[in-house]
C-alpha cells in the first residue's frame, strides 16, 4: 500500500491539497489566456509578440504538473475537471475584443502578474503547515516571476 506524506494534521493536508488545486486552477486557465494571446494578437510588433506568448506558454505545464503532483503526494485528488475552472478561476476572462499587441501585452502581462502575486502569498500561507509544499511554491515563484519580467519589461518606456 503506497503511504502518502502527511502533514501536520489532516486538516493541515486538507488546506495544503485546496491551495495547490487552485493554482493549478489557475495556471490552467493563465496557459489558455496566454495561448489566445498567442494566436490572437495584431500589430507592428506581431511575429515578436506571437513568438514570445508561445514561449511562455510553453512553461506552464510544467509547473501545473509540480503542482498537481504534490496534491496527489499529499493524498489529495490533484485538480479540477475543466468545467470548474472558469467558476474557480482568480483570472479575470480574457478580452477576446481586444488584439492590438500593446493591449494584449498589457492583459497578459496582468494576469501573469495575478498568478505570479497568488503563488507568492500561498508560500507565506503554506511555510508553517507543510513547508515542502512552501519550497514547491517558492519554486514555482521563480519560474513566474522571470517570465513575468520578461512581459513586464516589453511594457517598460
Amino acid at each position: 500500500m503506497t503511504q502518502f506524506r502527511k502533514v501536520q494534521s489532516r486538516k493541515n493536508q486538507e488546506h495544503m491539497v485546496e491551495l495547490l488545486n487552485q493554482h493549478v486552477t489557475n495556471l490552467t486557465d493563465l496557459f489558455v489566456q496566454t495561448k489566445l494571446a498567442h494566436w490572437n494578437v495584431r500589430g507592428p510588433h506581431f511575429i515578436a509578440y506571437h513568438e514570445l506568448f508561445d514561449e511562455l506558454a510553453g512553461h506552464i505545464p510544467e509547473l501545473i504538473d509540480t503542482i498537481a503532483e504534490q496534491a496527489a503526494a499529499l493524498g489529495g485528488v490533484a485538480g479540477r475537471p475543466i468545467q470548474f475552472i472558469a467558476s474557480e478561476t482568480s483570472l479575470p476572462a480574457w478580452p477576446l475584443e481586444e488584439s492590438r499587441d500593446l493591449a494584449v501585452l498589457a492583459a497578459l502581462t496582468e494576469r501573469w502578474a495575478i498568478v505570479a502575486n497568488s503563488v507568492r502569498e500561498a508560500i507565506v500561507a503554506s511555510a508553517d503547515e507543510d513547508p515542502e509544499t512552501s519550497d514547491l511554491f517558492t519554486e514555482v515563484s521563480r519560474k513566474l516571476d522571470k517570465d513575468l519580467w520578461f512581459l513586464e519589461a516589453h511594457l517598460s518606456q
